[in-house]
């Protein structure tokens, strides 16, 4: 039976196909064509999860958004559309600002990711734009009876911000960060400052209406219990394939939702991309510098190498009266705790508290490549 029409069925005994639930993971399929159960009969795939897919059809799509964090895993993965053979001309990467844009100097995330972005997506030929909501991370936290602030993307042609409804947003009060938790409502930096951004920014450009699209991410299974249950491929919570009007067919795949660390670094090995700056410094993840899910080894690490922004969470923290940890300790608790790692990188240190990108983006006979000291490290410093 050709594999394609194998794909998210379930046969019965006398070889007939039901097209009602899909039995998770009862095919590992290596290839997925948009729109492929509907043109077999099969019925709507917006209905539809792929638990492995470790290859879709890239040439069935128009254009693929990469979401890039500027960690290692979003890096690979565009380095595995890559080495699929991939034509570049239709892949843009987007990055989430998750400090925005309107105040002076950053507040959770590292100064110099996003010119990491820039001068990566440069080296790799692909163009990339920012989104952010407005006020970032931080005036999202003070929230205080007031709805959000709009959420303002870079495209092609220009800025555009896309302004809430103030007859249908509730007014709220945040004023606490955000808690440790797989609920995206209690750890909301995830979904107020990434995932409504990204998911607004598909759905508010015409450019992507009546075409196909794949977005990518780069979770991977062996990063926590929870997105050990992610699928890997499913419809994007932007999609609109059987929208009456505008019709968008947004696919979300996970490339490397499988992979070890060590395929991680094999990739980046590969392509001699040398390893980004917090995984120089010691840390194992590369997400928000200042991330709720820090262990107290790198909160202590924060402390004595940036003490002033260090400060700044410890102050708003006592103010708010609720701690980020589950745990009920204050930031500076946890950094009592433990001693801070003790960073033998003098180059990355100074290039972490910058907002311009000056260090090499691949090795080269003056900078070989390296495995940095974060690599396989046990220390909590990401997502959930």
């Amino acid at each position: 039976m050709s594999p394609l029409l194998r794909i998210g069925c379930i046969f019965n005994e006398g070889g007939d196909m039901r097209t009602g639930t899909f039995q998770e993971d009862f095919f590992h399929d290596t290839q997925v064509i948009p729109g492929l159960l509907t043109s077999t009969g099969a019925g709507d795939i917006s209905e539809r999860v792929f638990s492995n897919v470790d290859m879709v059809d890239l040439d069935a799509y128009d254009k693929v958004v990469a979401f890039l964090s500027g960690g290692k895993d979003s890096v690979s993965m565009i380095l595995k559309l890559i080495d699929a053979g991939i034509d570049l001309s239709k892949v843009e990467a987007w990055h989430h600002s998750v400090d925005g844009r309107e105040s002076d100097g950053n507040f959770m995330d590292w100064p110099c990711v996003e010119d990491y972005c820039v001068k990566l997506c440069e080296a790799l030929g692909i163009p990339v734009y920012f989104s952010w909501l407005k006020g970032g991370f931080k005036g999202e936290m003070l929230k205080e009876n007031a709805i959000s602030q709009p959420h303002i993307i870079e495209t092609p042609t220009g800025i555009k911000v896309l302004e809430r409804n103030a007859k249908s947003s509730k007014k709220a009060t945040r004023l606490m960060f955000p808690q440790q938790s797989a609920s995206l409502a209690t750890r909301w930096c995830s979904s107020a400052l990434k995932i409504d951004v990204a998911r607004r920014g598909l759905s508010n450009q015409d450019r992507f209406n009546h075409s196909n699209i794949l977005v990518i991410s780069g979770e991977r299974r062996e990063e926590s219990a929870n997105r050990a249950k992610y699928y890997q491929l499913e419809p994007h919570r932007s999609d609109a394939r059987v929208a009456k009007r505008t019709q968008r067919h947004i696919d979300h795949w996970r490339p490397v939702l499988n992979w070890s660390e060590a395929d991680v670094w094999t990739s980046m090995e590969k392509h001699g991309i040398l390893a980004p700056v917090p995984y120089r410094l010691g840390l194992g993840r590369s997400s928000c510098q200042f991330c709720i899910f820090s262990s107290d080894r790198i909160w202590a690490t924060m402390r004595h190498y940036f003490p002033t922004r260090f400060q700044e969470i410890a102050d708003l923290e006592n103010r708010f009266g609720v701690t980020i940890n589950r745990s009920k300790l204050s930031v500076s608790q946890l950094a009592d705790n433990a001693k801070p790692i003790e960073v033998d990188d003098p180059s990355a240190l100074a290039q972490a508290m910058s907002t311009e990108y000056t260090l090499p983006i691949f090795a080269d006979s003056d900078n070989p490549w390296f495995e940095p000291m974060g690599a396989f490290s046990s220390e909590s410093c990401g997502s959930y």
